[in-house]
């Protein structure tokens, strides 16, 4: 009876663990809220710099190569110069990138300073993580995986609808703007909230491994963003790149085993349940991230929405996942997380399916019903799985869980925004009138130009172009049920010491 007492109260996240993760969250939500706000400011953007759409794309995955640059380095610089300390150097970084952005005079402009806002934003989500797991403990895992959530559900919820409205009410300049008071908010708060650093010598650094995996992984997501602008794989700027970035990527991998801290610890993947859970996150954010993307984009291109509406019409799916994320984090402690991730996961594949047969027509009661269910499975699934894959760790070994899901998750969005997107460009260039029509759009001398019945046969052919992708994300969230099958059938009571674990008077560190 005595053994089994504390246990309630340990689960608890306690004042001082409440206190730490206000300041995580409030820098999150600035990072994850400026992507989603992004997103449906692109054809705004195409506008305003008289661009292409491929061009405009690469303010997402300019920001999205900067966080895959930083976030291995993320670790040693926490180790060397404090959590703390590099929280709050992640803020200054990404509250500057936003000033500059606002000030972009052309697409390049702002691409450039949309990355500067990745290396801080690369930073605040696997350092925040590594400051709450250290705060919480291994037994509360899910409880804080839940609220880490909370950024993933204000995120879809409030970024289009903030996004739209400033577009329409202001200009797009205030979609960066905004960041600015909130981040300044965030610093002060992390001044004064985050326990002060008591840096300890840092491990030796791999300078290496650096050397390889960074730009590796920089080169390879590159050529990968760059299939939708080329439209094809073939192309010298998708395979010169994405070559040379893989074949630095393998090099790092069998370096990796070698030294006895490298930059990302692949021995953790002895831990079979980290494994099975990575390789679910990794098909997962490929197919719901990548498909999600383009959710916005059909109600502006083919319903001819503006970016208010078209805000307000995804807002279902992040409500959804409001409603079972904190469920589910609560349940992550309590259950075998298996008995929480296919669920969600079946729940994703029956919404995708209905967004498989979307036309110009669509019900948009019918497709916020879908979003709304497919947001109660998104709930479900992703920090369940992210709970999975560290519930298992221990000590410093949590960081290092953290920063590898992190890493792979950048990876498989890259990707798989990547992949829908060149479907989807492929689908609308075969059709004589799919491109004309969504430029219509934009653009009265392009719609007087075209019949009625050619417009209709446009946006039709464009919509079945979305439902064609729409169809390859929901072979993959059935591939995904695969690997979440093998997550044990039992709740796991405690925390197993990795195969890479140390002792436990190492600094937290994200590696």
């Amino acid at each position: 009876m005595s053994d089994a007492s504390p246990a309630p109260a340990n689960t608890k996240l306690d004042a001082a663990v409440l206190k730490v993760a206000g300041v995580v969250v409030l820098g999150a939500i600035m990072s994850i809220l400026d992507i989603t706000v992004v997103s449906v400011a692109l054809p705004t953007f195409q506008t305003v710099f008289h661009t292409s759409y491929a061009n405009v794309a690469w303010t997402m995955t300019g920001y999205t190569l900067a966080l895959a640059t930083v976030i291995p380095l993320s670790g040693w610089a926490a180790d060397r110069y404090g959590a703390r300390r590099m929280y709050m150097t992640a803020l200054v970084l990404f509250v500057l990138g936003s000033a500059l952005c606002s000030t972009a005079w052309n697409i390049g402009s702002l691409i450039t300073f949309r990355g500067l806002q990745g290396l801080g934003g690369g930073m605040l989500m696997p350092v925040g993580m590594a400051i709450m797991t250290r705060a919480a403990g291994p037994e509360r895992i899910g409880r804080v995986m839940a609220v880490l959530g909370v950024p993933m559900l204000l995120g879809p919820i409030t970024g289009p609808i903030l996004g739209g409205w400033l577009i329409q009410a202001a200009s797009w300049h205030w979609i960066f703007l905004i960041n600015v008071p909130i981040g300044a908010a965030a610093l002060l708060y992390a001044f004064l909230a985050l326990p002060k650093d008591s840096p300890q010598p840092s491990e030796a650094f791999d300078f290496l491994g650096m050397l390889l995996l960074s730009p590796g992984l920089a080169l390879f997501l590159f050529g990968v963003s760059s299939i939708p602008g080329e439209g094809t794989v073939a192309a010298a700027r998708v395979l010169i790149p994405g070559a040379i970035g893989a074949v630095l990527v393998g090099l790092f991998v069998r370096h990796a085993f070698r030294p006895e801290h490298p930059l990302i610890d692949l021995r953790l993947f002895k831990n079979r349940q980290l494994t099975i859970s990575t390789i679910a996150m990794f098909l997962f954010a490929i197919a719901f991230f990548g498909a999600g993307l383009l959710i916005p984009s059909y109600f502006l291109q083919v319903r001819g929405q503006s970016t208010l509406h078209a805000g307000l019409l995804v807002a279902p799916q992040g409500i959804g996942a409001m409603i079972t994320m904190p469920l589910a984090g609560f349940l992550a402690d309590k259950i075998a997380i298996k008995r929480i991730v296919v669920p969600g996961l079946a729940l994703i594949g029956c919404g995708m399916a209905v967004l498989t047969q979307v036309g110009p027509h669509t019900s948009y009661l019918l497709i916020m019903g879908v979003l709304f269910t497919m947001g109660l499975g998104m709930g479900g699934t992703m920090m369940p799985l992210f709970t999975a894959a560290l519930q298992t760790l221990s000590g410093p070994t949590i960081a290092r869980g953290s920063t590898l899901m992190n890493i792979m998750q950048q990876i498989a969005s890259s990707i798989g925004a990547a992949v829908m997107s060149v479907i989807l460009t492929n689908q609308v260039r075969d059709s004589t009138f799919a491109g004309p029509a969504i430029a219509s759009r934009h653009s009265k001398s392009i719609a007087d130009k075209l019949s009625p019945a050619q417009l209709a046969k446009g946006f039709s052919d464009a919509a079945d172009g979305f439902a064609t992708t729409f169809t390859v994300a929901l072979v993959l969230i059935f591939l995904t049920v695969v690997p979440a099958l093998f997550l044990p059938r039992r709740k796991v009571e405690g925390p197993a010491v990795a195969a890479a674990s140390e002792p436990s008077s190492v600094p937290v560190t994200m590696h």
